[in-house]
């Protein structure tokens, strides 16, 4: 069945003539602002890290009956790319309050919006934002191997076109195309940095300097981290923290499926050497951080 536009649910366009998804995109848009203060902003959001996971993990949570998605896509980007644009804009994008005071009535749970937008981690200002306009939201970051995120992340990039150069070359221009990218990205809130956001190999893999980053603003107890191996060995027992961490009673079994994933050459043998020898540092003061040993490094 297909909802109507703004209703609450995502509008499905499986079955519309391309010509009029357009169309159809546009209305639902329109209706979202007009209807921006009716609705519920996010509980909680995947904020990262970027190629660990977080559609798996999105689309998992997105099958709890109390778990609100939002209407359009899985992640908005408001709190790194498009602030700007300002919160009703925001909050046009998720489910109406009449919407989650139905399925707390039908689930007996309180319901919870969320997105999942990995760019929020690493971005210098989204974190301080999200505390800003979300005081008591929580966030759910998933990890992997730095190593293979990497090279990962650079073939999604390669494939969407924001990539040009052989991946150990861009590894090689990675510290001069983020030279500065940071603090002007800090300094002017309308700056936007397309190499900070895509092309950021080695550096989004340095997960501790972000999380101590997000402690800062919001305490260890308001962040849970995931692990995304031990998520998709044991998805079971990970879920179960997940909705512990959030409040949600377990309603639903939900189908554990790994999304995302893009098929890649093997990475040179001295490059992943190279790596994981840089990665070193960042990944024992992240045992500290986490308190126990990566996967990746066990």
């Amino acid at each position: 069945m297909t909802a109507r536009a703004g209703s609450g649910r995502r509008l499905d366009s499986g079955n519309v003539p391309r010509r009029l998804k357009p169309v159809l995109l546009g209305a639902s848009r329109a209706l979202g602002r007009a209807t921006s203060s009716a609705r519920t902003l996010p509980s909680f959001l995947i904020v990262g890290a970027q190629r660990c996971g977080t559609t798996s993990m999105y689309r998992t949570l997105a099958q709890h009956p109390a778990a609100l998605k939002p209407v359009r896509q899985k992640g908005v980007h408001f709190f790194d790319t498009d602030y700007g644009k300002g919160l009703g804009w925001y909050r046009a994008h998720f489910p109406l309050e009449l919407t989650a005071r139905s399925v707390r009535k039908g689930t007996g749970a309180r319901p919870l919006a969320f997105e999942s937008s990995p760019y929020y981690m690493f971005h210098p200002l989204a974190g301080q934002r999200i505390a800003q306009d979300l005081p008591d939201v929580k966030l759910l970051i998933l990890l992997r191997d730095p190593v293979e995120r990497a090279y990962s992340a650079y073939t999604h990039e390669l494939a969407r076109g924001f990539e040009t150069e052989p991946f150990e070359a861009a590894l090689e221009l990675e510290p001069e195309r983020l030279r500065g990218e940071a603090e002007r990205l800090s300094a002017d809130p309308d700056y936007y940095s397309h190499a900070h956001q895509h092309n950021a190999y080695r550096t989004r893999g340095q997960y501790v300097e972000q999380l101590d980053r997000l402690t800062a603003v919001f305490g260890r107890e308001r962040l849970h981290v995931v692990d995304s191996q031990d998520f998709f060995e044991r998805p079971e027992a990970v879920y179960a923290a997940v909705l512990d961490f959030l409040g949600l009673p377990d309603l639903k079994t939900p189908v554990f499926e790994r999304h995302n994933a893009r098929p890649r050459s093997q990475m040179p043998a001295s490059v992943q050497a190279e790596l994981q020898q840089h990665f070193e540092p960042y990944d024992q003061r992240l045992g500290e951080w986490l308190g126990t040993v990566p996967s990746w490094r066990r």
